[in-house]
């Protein structure tokens, strides 16, 4: 049984970590080197970082964060945001990231997914898929960091993804993002079973038993913010509450 993965995220605007609530009402929540160096050594078994204003702005991730937090870190580290072409997905490589992962440029262009995976290897590209409850109890696809409503079927949408190559998928609930009342588990549950690929449940997380929760509902691993980044749940706390609880983690 492959070990469940904890893995915080930082979501990167003017150089700085910020964290929101339902993508909007940033507050700054540090320097990315320091958070990232602090995650390094308590235990986070990956670190996400997500530029999340580049493909909004239409700009490029910026390379030299990325260059420094990498040199702190031991463990993977995923990068997302402004992504557009292979040769985007080849300097982040290159910058010290070991996945990379695609949102809007994907929707826009599916192909980068099939053309990334094999000159990368599907290991190095994760597809994150932001969705919301509709009024019909059916989930849209949002892009351009939550600004823009593709129409897309979130359960569709992520079939495909997994189709084309994708390696894995990072999942956020646009609507429990921050809330700290718990992750959708609705829509993990449905795309985990659908997929011979891991899930991230994102979104939502404000104590440990949510975890638990998303883990019990199919997710391969949770990836949380503000519990984290504010130290109102300590990691190792984390992983023996759930190791407790009959999850597999690395401890």
């Amino acid at each position: 049984m492959f070990a469940k993965r904890i893995i915080p995220c930082l979501d990167i605007k003017n150089g700085r970590v910020v964290k929101g609530t339902n993508f909007i009402e940033l507050k700054d929540a540090g320097d990315p080197v320091e958070v990232a160096k602090r995650y390094n050594e308590e235990g986070a078994d990956e670190l996400c970082f997500l530029d999340i204003t580049a493909s909004f702005e239409e700009r490029k991730t910026i390379l030299d964060i990325v260059e420094n937090v990498a040199k702190e870190l031991f463990i993977p580290l995923t990068v997302g945001g402004g992504i557009a072409s292979l040769d985007d997905i080849s300097r982040l490589l290159n910058a010290g990231c070991d996945k990379i992962s695609l949102n809007s440029a994907a929707i826009k262009n599916p192909k980068l997914i099939t053309q990334a995976a094999a000159k990368f290897g599907s290991q190095c590209i994760v597809v994150a898929i932001d969705v919301k409850a509709s009024a019909d109890e059916k989930y849209n696809v949002f892009i351009h960091g939550g600004r823009t409503d593709t129409g897309l079927d979130a359960c569709k949408w992520a079939q495909m993804v997994a189709n084309l190559g994708a390696g894995e998928i990072l999942l956020t609930s646009m609507d429990a993002d921050g809330t700290k009342a718990g992750f959708d588990l609705k829509i993990t549950k449905k795309i985990s079973q659908m997929l011979k690929i891991p899930v991230i449940a994102s979104g939502g997380a404000g104590k440990m038993e949510h975890i638990l929760d998303a883990f019990k509902n199919g997710a391969d691993a949770a990836l949380a913010a503000s519990i984290f980044h504010y130290k109102q749940i300590k990691i190792k706390d984390l992983k023996n509450y759930l190791s407790q609880n009959g999850v597999s983690v690395r401890l």
